[in-house]
């Protein structure tokens, strides 16, 4: 482990792409900068004791206050599709990526969120807030906790400057850390200029699926032979078999996030990490109440981003991206074809975590009817969505008390017959099923009340709810004596929260 930022190995292959690609320029520091949490999990991860944590180096790096040793500081540009119209060039409007550690394990980018103008800020002030940053910091954890792809944070660095939204609140910088931060929306830049397009998926594909190289029969392994944008030209078999592997990871996001719970809240194609991970944690929400329909941001009044339509709408930001690659003289047909293998790619994962969760040995053919009723049983009686498959793993052992949750036993009890008749048809023991499914269904998720306490606490200077909440959030599963509070339905007056884009 290194005791010290400086003795980490950093590159700058970002900063190695053509310089119409981004911006170099500093980060606008916080006044008085406090370093209210680090991630001692993820230091390690890029290789950093926590003794590196402490020292004053740390907090002057990830408060904009001085460049990461051996970093090239700038902002990406890219464009996109937000609530399904195209808005045109955006960019890091408030971030600012530093460099990329490398690691045994791989290499990792550092970006501030929070960290000032740039260029791509368009109307914005370049500044995140502490509520915000509070939620993204946790966000990231609680994923990972789940098993679900994501980005996540190293550290969460406070002040009094004063930022404006609905109300005056305070700012903050919260670091984020991935393999990469190109978006679906960095490829719909540059749709329209081949030269430019060609180069970013190179460099996407050398870095992150360096399988798409190679070729199939008849095909060159690399970009020689065959005419540039000329039908034999190789980056045509490149970029169907990136998008093969995109559609293959952003279908396996969507049905982890279905199956979790999670509402993301602002799907728009600069939102879309091309590595399928869960990026840009803006008004995001665990569901308490189940509603199919539900929908976490409060500034989506049309619902474009409800639970339900999550992977839909996935699924048309791909076509966003296919789109994009037309512009390298791909024919459409054959992007076309990789799409359509979009719903088998979603429904497999999506099978597989649902016979997890509901204790079954696997997804058979019919199950998708007993599936259906319980979504359908969860809409109709209001029923938290954790709680709900967390019992039900005890509901084979006293069937009554868990019917007793429903408001309608009747429409319960109808549903936990079938239930109970495909537990019994796999014949496997209760203690290896019961397993199984605390196992899948977490008894910790981060709830909107949850992270709202830890913000409160956060306002205070009190770093005390985030260290509980991350103890309990990495993992989920493991009932802990003495947090049954954290475990429990939401109170009343969380149904008063909002998250909104302001968030």
């Amino acid at each position: 482990m290194k005791d010290a930022l400086d003795q980490l190995e950093v590159v700058n292959s970002y900063a190695d792409l053509p310089a119409r690609f981004y911006t170099r320029l500093r980060p606008q520091p916080l006044t008085e900068p406090r370093l209210l949490h680090a991630n001692a999990d993820v230091a390690a991860t890029l290789g950093l004791s926590e003794k590196a944590l402490r020292a004053p180096e740390f907090l002057r790096v990830f408060s904009g206050q001085e460049a990461l040793p051996g970093g090239q500081t700038l902002a990406a540009v890219y464009s996109g599709h937000q609530f399904g119209v195209w808005a045109g060039q955006l960019g890091d409007g408030r971030a600012h990526l530093l460099g990329e550690v490398v690691t045994p394990e791989g290499n990792w980018e550092l970006q501030l969120k929070g960290s000032g103008m740039t260029p791509y800020s368009r109307m914005g002030d370049g500044r995140a807030v502490l509520r915000s940053s509070v939620r993204e910091y946790l966000a990231g954890e609680a994923m990972a906790g789940l098993g679900i792809a994501t980005t996540r944070a190293l550290a969460l660095v406070v002040s009094d400057d004063p930022v404006y939204r609905e109300t005056v609140e305070t700012a903050a910088i919260v670091t984020r850390v991935s393999p990469s931060f190109v978006r679906f929306g960095t490829f719909e830049h540059w749709s329209g200029q081949p030269d430019q397009l060609r180069v970013l998926l190179d460099y996407v594909v050398r870095r992150h699926f360096p399988q798409c190289l190679q070729a199939q029969t008849g095909e060159p392994a690399d970009g020689s032979g065959g005419a540039p944008g000329g039908p034999s030209d190789p980056i045509h078999g490149v970029a169907l078999r990136f998008l093969d592997e995109v559609v293959a990871r952003t279908a396996r996001l969507m049905a982890d996030w279905q199956t979790a719970g999670f509402c993301h809240g602002v799907m728009n194609t600069d939102n879309m990490s091309i590595l399928g991970l869960t990026l840009d944690y803006g008004p995001y929400g665990f569901m308490d109440t189940f509603q199919a329909n539900h929908v976490c941001n409060h500034s989506d009044t049309e619902g474009r981003y409800a639970w339900n339509a999550q992977p839909a709408v996935a699924h048309w930001n791909l076509y966003r991206l296919a789109s994009a690659l037309v512009g390298l003289g791909v024919d459409p047909e054959a992007l076309k074809d990789r799409l359509r293998g979009y719903e088998a790619a979603f429904l497999a994962p999506y099978h597989a975590n649902l016979a997890r969760k509901l204790g079954l040995a696997a997804f058979e053919e019919g199950d998708d009817a007993l599936a259906d009723g319980w979504w359908k049983l969860l809409h109709t009686q209001e029923a938290d969505f954790t709680l709900s498959f967390r019992t039900l793993a005890g509901a084979v052992a006293d069937p009554q008390a868990y019917v007793a949750r429903f408001a309608d036993r009747e429409a319960a009890q109808a549903w936990l017959d079938l239930y109970l008749r495909r537990v019994a048809r796999d014949g496997r023991p209760d203690a290896q099923r019961v397993a199984q499914m605390n196992g899948a269904n977490p008894l910790y998720v981060l709830r909107n009340h949850l992270a709202e306490n830890a913000i409160r606490a956060a306002a205070r200077g009190d770093a005390g709810e985030i260290d509980t909440l991350l103890m309990l959030l990495r993992a989920p599963y493991t009932e802990r004596p003495g947090y049954e509070a954290y475990a429990e339905a939401a109170p009343e007056w969380a149904s008063m929260l909002e998250v909104s884009c302001s968030s």
